[in-house]
This record gives structure tokens, C-alpha cells and sequence, in this order.
């Protein structure tokens, strides 16, 4: 896999994202390569055990897109929402099995806007799904799942403030 060009066309994505809705819900953006793959991660400081370094949490939730030689060879884009260990959220008195059973109530009305989407995980993975790669076409299929993420993202801070520590 040639990791500059799709590193490139990631963060070209990005660049083309209007990301004042994004902003004005503290969402914040990373692009990375990770695991031998190159990933495009959505995702509020709050929703990690430490804000300061987020991405880094070992307690953390986030949106992430992503390509690898694997998803190249299957002609597919993935994209996902992890959430790891949840029991060492701040402030949060949360099951991991919980949290996912209330977040997927909550997706269930939107699951029909998201191609290939499975919720059928254990609780580190609260949905994932795919769409088909096309490279030419690469730069808005991120747009577009960065864009429904951002309509369902409220879903995550809902599920949230069921566990809120009292």
C-alpha cells in the first residue's frame, strides 16, 4: 500500500471539510497511520480519560475511517465507532456492555443512512460498516461519512449522560 498517497488523500479530505459544524461540537480531526493503515479519527477530548492527549486515551471514543492492503484487496472502505474501556471515563460510571446496548437503541433510526453498517460487535466496536473504494471518488466518500458521523455524534454524548457519576 502506498501510504503518502493515501496519507495525502486523508488530510486532502479533511482540508475540504467545513468544519465549523464540527468545531461548534468540539469535534476535533486526526489523520494517522496506525496498524498498518491509514486512518482518518473524529473525536471530542471529553470522550477520553485525558483530554490533553486524546488520541492516546486508554479510555476513549472515536469515529474512525480507514483503508489498509486488506480493505484495497476487498475494494472497501471501512469506517467504525470504537469505544475502549469505558470504565475508565471520568466522571462516568459506565458497563461497556451498556453503553453499547443504549448507543445502538439510539443508531437504530439512522442505521438506514449508513451503507454495510453492522452493530453486531462486542462492546469496543458500537458499529462499523464499509462502503466500496474508489480512489478517484476517495476524497468525498470520506467527506460524506466524516458528514454523517457529524448528524449522529449527539448519540454518543445522549449515551453519556445516562452514566454520568452522581
Amino acid at each position: 500500500m502506498d501510504y503518502h498517497f493515501y496519507q495525502k488523500k486523508f488530510q486532502e479530505a479533511l482540508d475540504q471539510i467545513s468544519q465549523k459544524e464540527f468545531n461548534d461540537l468540539g469535534l476535533k480531526f486526526s489523520v494517522e497511520t496506525i496498524l498498518e493503515s491509514v486512518v482518518l479519527k473524529i473525536y471530542k477530548p471529553e470522550w477520553s480519560s485525558d483530554p490533553q492527549s486524546s488520541l492516546d486515551a486508554s479510555s476513549r471514543i472515536f469515529f474512525s475511517i480507514w483503508i489498509s492492503d486488506k480493505t484495497i484487496k476487498e475494494g472497501r472502505l471501512y469506517y467504525n465507532i470504537h469505544a475502549l474501556k469505558l470504565r475508565e471515563l471520568k466522571g462516568y460510571k459506565i458497563q461497556s456492555r451498556n453503553f453499547a446496548e443504549n448507543f445502538r437503541n439510539r443508531f437504530t433510526k439512522y442505521q438506514k443512512d449508513w451503507d454495510n453498517v453492522s452493530v453486531k460487535f462486542g462492546p469496543l466496536t458500537l458499529m462499523e460498516g464499509w462502503i466500496e473504494l474508489k480512489t478517484d471518488n476517495l476524497q468525498k466518500d470520506i467527506i460524506k461519512l466524516s458528514n454523517s458521523f457529524l448528524k449522529i455524534s449527539s448519540l454518543i454524548d445522549e449515551t453519556l449522560h445516562l452514566f454520568k457519576s452522581k
